[in-house]
């Protein structure tokens, strides 16, 4: 199957994705976090899509997503967390952040110039447009009735987990000692992740939960 060709289940006809991962810079839809939701969730629960590159065409592909599939939740990591949360600036979807980005254009301005996705070598850029994009997609706000689970590792070396703690004060956040920016022991997540999603989504509870 080529390379950013939709997962067997998630783009056929009378199949409905109701999780969509969003992952993170540089990364695909095809990393260890979205393979492992796919194993505990059902391949046919979760569409993890390739992103385009530019921050405002990838919240493009991710609203289009969001219209044509019965989307009923979000799992986003790093920058993945921050499309999810500019997603809800008019969605109100239940959304799992995994040591989310809180403000890209800051982080990333490191990063100006040619860059490679780690999964396939496909180049790009990091352009001042590209850090203009993500300051223009930034929140200063979340609203009252968003949903979020946000899971924090303090060992983040990429991230000031505390950025994220702050800005996600009023929602569920969870932070563990040590830890990764890749997120250490993931997969020990799941259970709470999908009972999470569950309890606040239009998923069947046991089709999740059986596992």
């Amino acid at each position: 199957m080529a390379r950013g060709a939709p997962a067997p289940g998630s783009g056929l006809p009378g199949v409905r994705p109701v999780i969509l991962f969003i992952h993170g810079f540089g990364s695909c839809g095809w990393g260890e976090k979205s393979l492992a939701l796919r194993r505990y969730l059902g391949i046919e629960r979760v569409l993890a899509p390739d992103l385009p590159f530019h921050p405002e065409a990838a919240l493009d592909h991710l609203r289009d997503l969001v219209t044509r599939y019965r989307v009923q939740g979000l799992v986003g990591s790093s920058l993945g967390g921050f499309y999810a949360t500019c997603l809800n600036a008019t969605e109100t979807l239940p959304g799992v952040l995994i040591n989310p980005v809180v403000r890209p254009h800051e982080l990333l301005a490191d990063y100006l110039g040619p860059q490679a996705r780690w999964c396939d070598a496909a180049p790009f850029q990091v352009t001042r447009d590209y850090l203009h994009s993500l300051a223009r997609l930034q929140r200063r706000r979340l609203r009252p009735e968003e949903p979020y689970l946000v899971l924090l590792q303090q060992g983040d070396e990429v991230l000031d987990y505390r950025q994220a703690a702050a800005f996600y004060a009023d929602k569920q956040v969870v932070q563990q000692a040590q830890g990764s920016h890749r997120f250490d022991g993931f997969a020990t997540h799941l259970p709470q992740i999908a009972a999470w999603l569950a309890s606040r989504a239009a998923i069947d509870p046991p089709a999740i939960l059986a596992h």
